[in-house]
């Protein structure tokens, strides 16, 4: 956990208080007591994963489970990444393999609810049996999934999202620039 102000470039979204980086050691540490309550809890036969971050926990979850992965994509951003609607959109449908199959539905993580809300709406016009919903993270004063990893309030930063590729280089993400160490 980094404390520090923004700086110039920062994302203004991003808390400039509390950070909790995210290596991904403890994220696969997460996935798998995720995946050990979803097995215990709801015993599915498919995994849903939310892209694009949600199909990283998804995909784990669905390996460790010998389970099938499929994934929907929800988001409020475009294709290059920048966020473009308050709101997120349904970009791509539910699989129809999920028909008459008990699905777990995953997301990195959960604040509003608004995606899962979006996604198991696109699940039960597909006609799903059943659909429980888990997340890696969730925030303190938000939205439930039924199961999920840790409940934070801070800014986390993402192994996947902490350096981007930019001219041919990794460089450090650049809405974290003057927050976190590079």
């Amino acid at each position: 956990m980094v404390q520090s102000p923004l700086g110039p470039g920062s994302d203004p979204r991003i808390r400039p208080d509390e950070f909790l980086e995210v290596s991904w050691e403890m994220f696969g540490e997460l996935c798998r007591a995720l995946a050990m309550k979803v097995a215990r809890e709801h015993e599915p036969e498919m995994v849903v994963g939310i892209a694009r971050a949600g199909v990283i926990p998804g995909a784990i979850i669905a390996s460790l489970l010998r389970l099938d992965f499929y994934s929907m994509t929800i988001s409020r951003r475009d294709h290059g990444g920048e966020r473009v609607r308050d709101e997120p959109a349904v970009l791509s449908t539910a699989p129809l393999q999920a028909k008459g199959r008990r699905v777990v539905l995953v997301d990195e993580i959960c604040t509003s609810g608004a995606t899962l809300r979006l996604a198991i709406s696109g699940l039960r016009d597909v006609g799903a049996r059943e659909i429980s919903t888990a997340a890696s993270f969730v925030r303190p004063k938000g939205f439930r999934p039924d199961l999920w990893s840790l409940e934070t309030d801070a800014t986390l930063v993402f192994p996947w999202d902490r350096k981007v590729y930019k001219e041919g280089e990794w460089v450090l993400n650049p809405r974290y620039a003057g927050v976190i160490d590079d």
